[in-house]
């Protein structure tokens, strides 16, 4: 898991801006933020069209009564080309585009609900417990309401 977290927090910034610094030497660093721009608005439609036609083929799958797992993992999968289409990079750019286009999106699907499939069958379920349990030190004791108008010993206060 820390590699995961490193390589996405500390080495992905770290490739994406050599390689902005990289094209902005070669076309310029106004062209550079312009084709940033450019490439996460056309990645933004391309995630809503995309988007559209998985929700539309997830509907007439729950109309015909089968469960839309294909589409429930194509939809996260468009959903995180989204996010990487709107991070600025080239790297993060190249790999949403990747995830909008079906046939390399059906490649991922796979190797993705594979791994779903083998974690969610090696898990153990899980239960929910509530209430108490047991063990643990039980105290009884009583209480005394005291009058603030009677002093200690019980005699009135009145000097």
């Amino acid at each position: 898991m820390f590699l995961i977290l490193f390589l996405v927090f500390i080495v992905t910034p770290i490739a994406e801006i050599y390689l902005i610094v990289q094209v902005a030497d070669v076309v310029g660093g106004l062209n550079t933020v312009a084709l940033l721009i450019l490439v996460s608005v056309i990645g933004a439609a391309m995630v809503k069209r995309e988007g559209m036609g998985i929700l539309a083929r997830a509907q007439s799958e729950l109309a015909l009564g089968r469960v839309p797992g294909r589409e429930l993992v194509d939809g996260l999968l468009v959903l995180f080309a989204g996010v990487l289409m709107l991070t600025p990079g080239f790297a993060t750019d190249a790999l949403g585009l990747s995830l909008l286009f079906p046939p390399t999106r059906a490649l991922i699907r796979g190797v993705v609900s594979r791994g779903l499939s083998s974690r969610a069958a090696s898990e153990q379920p899980v239960s929910w417990h509530f209430g108490y349990r047991g063990g643990g030190n039980i105290v009884e004791a009583q209480s005394t309401e005291v009058d603030p108008g009677i002093g200690e010993l019980g005699s009135t206060d009145d000097r």
